[in-house]
């Protein structure tokens, strides 16, 4: 039985704050200071961010803490 690989997925905002246990505005400094994966345009008025990109950084987070 083949691993089917997982689709990538988007996260909007309120996911990412969840996920990495920031405020938005704290996300957004994070971006501007080059420390956090930008967003990707959906639309005129919308932005997610890939998955991937944000738990790469969770783990790039955990891992420098075990140091």
């Amino acid at each position: 039985m083949a691993i089917q690989p997982i689709s990538p997925m988007l996260l909007r905002l309120p996911s990412v704050c969840a996920l990495v246990g920031l405020s938005k505005s704290q996300v957004y400094r994070l971006i501007k200071a080059g420390e956090f994966p930008a967003a990707i345009q959906l639309g005129a008025n919308s932005v997610a961010w890939p998955a991937e990109r944000v738990h790469a950084w969770i783990e790039d987070k955990v891992s420098a803490s075990v140091r």
